[in-house]
């Protein structure tokens, strides 16, 4: 959410004039992330996000802002895009395509318990099950081809080590996709990147997901794998925590029963997740964009947390009261 293009206070204005949303009072640009300009905006109506999408097309956002929609109406707390006059969702600013949402309250939790990665877990199943009633379709952009792409591209910048580990779990991940049972796992809208920082808390309680721009049609189980790498693990070695986990998946389960395959397939899906962002992470440190406000990823992170993947494979153990 880095700031690449600037906006100012009456072209804003003028935005949420457009989208009755009253007088703006406070407009301040949002630093965290590298993908679309952010900024918050406060009216006397509430407070907003205003968002400038810097890669996504005017043709690939209504699959995001939609499902956003969708997902708002049944009852899935996360932000509501908001409409003009005519009912349109997407707009333009400075010649980029834009939008407005509802802005959640609370704020990040950064250091999750136990009690946090279960509501977590209980909100992603509740997500996936809302999501499969939507019609859009559009494929995860960020999934294998996109791996397969960017790996060539990112690897003159790694050592020799690196470069095979990283080529290692390319072709793992390859043979992976073409089996049968991976073929059959259960596929939906997921969110794909739900990190800590983009889920609030108000309090205790789970205030919300937001930040759906890498959303799209993929495995369910790929979006557990992408949390539980991020939820349940020590930052510092990147291995994972054994309570925060089990209790992660467990309550997921809980509402939304996973199949065996995608039981036995998860610690190989993990590690799939673990590639994924430590390419994306090499690509954005290594050829990074100018923005007013950029703050690109350590890579080596999640070069860290596949090695853990691959060396010490976790595999969730599923109780009989949660399988019931």
């Amino acid at each position: 959410m880095a700031v690449f293009t600037e906006v100012t206070h009456d072209q804003a204005q003028g935005l949420l004039t457009r989208l009755n949303l009253g007088t703006l009072h406070s407009l301040q640009g949002a630093t965290s992330g590298i993908e679309n300009t952010n900024y918050f905006v406060s009216t006397g109506q509430g407070d907003f996000v205003l968002t400038l999408f810097e890669r996504l097309s005017f043709e690939q956002l209504p699959f995001y802002l939609h499902l956003m929609r969708h997902l708002a109406e049944r009852g899935i707390p996360v932000p509501a895009p908001q409409p003009d006059a005519q009912g349109e969702i997407l707009h333009q600013l400075n010649g980029k395509p834009a939008s407005v949402v509802t802005r959640l309250p609370g704020r990040n939790q950064l250091a999750p318990g136990v009690g946090d990665c279960e509501q977590v877990g209980a909100m992603l199943a509740r997500m996936h099950l809302a999501g499969q009633s939507y019609p859009g379709q559009q494929p995860n952009l960020r999934g294998l081809p996109w791996w397969t792409d960017t790996v060539p591209v990112v690897q003159p910048y790694m050592d020799s080590d690196q470069q095979a580990l990283i080529a290692d779990e390319l072709a793992f991940q390859q043979a992976l996709a073409k089996r049968p049972a991976f073929q059959a796992l259960p596929q939906g809208p997921i969110h794909a990147d739900l990190f800590r920082d983009n889920v609030m808390f108000d309090g205790p309680r789970l205030a919300g997901f937001f930040d759906f721009y890498f959303a799209g049609c993929d495995t369910f189980v790929f979006d557990i794998a992408v949390c539980l790498n991020d939820w349940c693990i020590d930052l510092a070695t990147g291995t994972l925590d054994e309570a925060r986990a089990q209790a992660f998946v467990a309550a997921y389960d809980h509402q939304r029963a996973l199949s065996p395959d995608e039981i036995a397939l998860l610690p190989d899906v993990l590690r799939g997740a673990a590639l994924r962002f430590w390419t994306s992470r090499l690509w954005d440190f290594h050829l990074p964009r100018d923005a007013a406000m950029l703050q690109p990823h350590d890579p080596t992170h999640f070069e860290r947390v596949l090695v853990q993947r691959r060396e010490r494979p976790w595999h969730y153990q599923r109780s009989e009261v949660t399988g019931a």
